[in-house]
């Protein structure tokens, strides 16, 4: 077989090699307790706030990985990536820190909020328009002309690995805290925060339960570790949790998923929009939807969590006005 088929996957000692290199630019966000989920639960219940994090999400932490390692041959041309908002910011940032271009293939229905910031972080925004126009194809035509390299949004080694810092963070905060977490629970897109997460977590503590947390009808993850192989989302868009929209699993990040996570949880756009109300409310903490779907599901009881140390990972923070007041309407907060 070749070693296309056979990639070699990251390993504990990446992330902590990620750790090093993204000591000096990403903000290690903290742990935070939250007493009104610990009465709600019944557990002792934590929350990772990457919306603290550099350009509002971890996406920072896999695209400055990814970027700080390439070759000096690779690095005339730039990066180029394709997202819906929170990796497009990432990389922008990343390439700009390290002093170059970026070109970031984006939907036109994005958020507005994401796009403009994308621009603000040093990115030049190429439009499509989803399920008409192929964004690959726009991005290897772009990468074809500049002599630009493709940065993957999570079906990456080094990617993988540098999200998997906000999983080393969690496991080091919890010991220094004398506990042991016995839930790690992650919003999972295409699976790299999740897959990263789940490589620093279970390394520290192998007994901990990790788990994906999903919008309702776009559960690929969940159906694909039931079906033991990789699910297909029916629809491309149709929830307001517009970070998480991948069709199915990647094929590095469920290599690792299925043998570290292999179980997941999902939450409604309304359940969603009460999380969204419930951050803001009992901890002020703005998260988008995308970021927010572990805390609903938590919020929802699709989890017994009594008795148990849980961390919860809110993965972003990059919600336009409109949006967050539709979410405090829905919540019964505005």
């Amino acid at each position: 077989m070749s070693e296309n088929l056979h990639p070699r996957l990251p390993s504990y000692a990446d992330v902590v090699s990620a750790a090093e290199r993204l000591a000096e630019v990403a903000v290690r966000t903290p742990l935070v307790a939250c007493p009104k989920l610990d009465a709600l639960t019944g557990g002792r219940i934590f929350l990772k706030p990457e919306p603290l994090q550099r350009t509002g999400s971890f996406k920072f932490r896999g695209a400055y990985n990814r970027i700080s390692r390439l070759g000096p041959e690779q690095k005339g041309g730039g990066v180029v990536a394709c997202s819906s908002g929170n990796h497009a910011q990432g990389v922008a940032a990343a390439a700009t820190l390290l002093g170059m271009p970026s070109v970031i293939v984006m939907p036109r229905d994005a958020p507005a909020m994401k796009r403009a910031r994308t621009i603000a972080f040093g990115g030049e925004v190429v439009q499509y328009e989803r399920g008409v126009e192929d964004r690959d194809a726009i991005a290897a035509a772009i990468a074809a002309e500049r002599g630009a390299v493709f940065v993957p949004p999570y079906d990456d080694f080094h990617i993988i690995a540098g999200q998997g810092t906000v999983g080393l963070e969690i496991a080091q905060d919890m010991e220094s805290l004398g506990l042991a977490p016995d839930v790690v629970i992650a919003n999972a897109s295409g699976g790299g925060l999740v897959s990263g997460i789940a490589l620093a977590v279970k390394q520290r503590f192998p007994s901990v339960r990790v788990l994906t947390a999903e919008p309702a009808g776009f559960d690929d993850h969940a159906r694909s570790f039931r079906a033991g192989h990789r699910e297909r989302n029916q629809q491309a868009s149709g929830s307001i949790c517009d970070a998480l929209m991948a069709a199915t699993p990647g094929r590095l990040t469920f290599e690792i998923s299925s043998r570290l996570v292999g179980e997941g949880v999902s939450a409604s756009d309304e359940e969603v929009a009460r999380a969204v109300a419930f951050a803001f409310e009992e901890m002020k903490i703005v998260v988008e939807p995308g970021g927010a779907v572990a805390l609903a599901a938590v919020l929802a009881g699709r989890l017994d969590l009594k008795g148990k140390t849980a961390a919860i990972v809110l993965s972003g923070g990059n919600v336009d006005p409109g949006t967050f007041a539709e979410c405090l309407r829905v919540a019964g907060r505005a």
